[in-house]
């Protein structure tokens, strides 16, 4: 498989009264079309910068991220802008939506702002229909975000992220803000997605979570320390799989 995402030699420096913080330091790593990659770490160890530096949300002090084999380091804001609005998708721990909108308008969005495609208006609202389908929200279409649960907001996010096709998935804790019922849908819809293609890269404090990826990746203090591959013979239970990660996890000081 190609790689869909390059990392190499990634810095990230804040000057804060003066003095320099150094969040990310000289991070290293590859994403191939498919992964599914967990950035787990203690808080402050740069695990969400991380993923805002390597997605365009943030820029980061020198380095270089392939995206697609194309570098993004040097794009402008407008051209960074576009790239993820057409060909990367978000979800975020907060569940961000525009309130004067039903569920179904605010998945519409990405797909009426990007000029992608001259697909019509009613194509774009099939293909957000077919998506609310397959992660069971579609009878909640037509409702205000207050109107459900936080489980299905964060389903209505997939689906938004979705939109326009995305060769790559980003998500920040995307199961934090729900209880663990909502948690365990949210992360079935998302393994789902995985198999069906859908490259993932998510930050997640959760083990359980994580456990559902295929590699973890470990950082402190700026740099990886360590990576962890799932295993993938037969048979092997979730409580199995989350037994042997935090194993890792608990050699590597978590």
């Amino acid at each position: 498989m190609a790689n869909i995402l390059e990392v190499k030699d990634l810095c990230k420096t804040y000057v804060i009264d003066k003095r320099q913080n150094n969040v990310l330091k000289n991070v290293n790593f590859q994403l191939e079309e498919g992964d599914m990659v967990a950035i787990m770490g203690p808080s402050g160890s740069g695990k969400s910068t991380l993923l805002y530096s390597v997605s365009g949300m943030d820029v980061p002090t020198s380095g270089t991220v392939l995206f697609d084999g194309k570098e993004i380091t040097g794009l402008t804001a407008n051209e960074m802008a576009q790239v993820r609005l057409d060909e990367m998708g978000f979800i975020f721990q907060q569940m961000y939506m525009m309130k004067n909108l039903t569920i179904m308008d605010n998945i519409l969005l990405p797909a009426i702002e990007s000029k992608k495609s001259d697909e019509s208006r009613k194509e774009k609202v099939e293909r957000a229909e077919e998506l609310m389908r397959k992660l069971s929200i579609i009878d909640v279409a037509d409702n205000d975000i207050n109107e459900v649960s936080g489980g299905q907001l964060q389903r209505a996010c997939i689906c938004r992220s979705m939109m326009n096709r995305p060769k790559l998935l980003f998500a920040d804790e995307p199961t934090g803000a729900l209880n663990r019922s909502s948690s365990r849908e949210v992360m079935e819809e998302l393994v789902k997605l995985n198999s069906e293609g859908t490259t993932i890269m998510m930050v997640t404090h959760d083990a359980k979570v994580a456990a559902k990826c295929k590699r973890v990746l470990y950082i402190v203090d700026g740099n990886i320390k360590g990576e962890y591959v799932a295993p993938t013979e037969d048979g092997i239970s979730e409580n199995d799989r989350e037994r042997r990660l935090n194993h890792w996890l608990m050699d590597l000081g978590w």
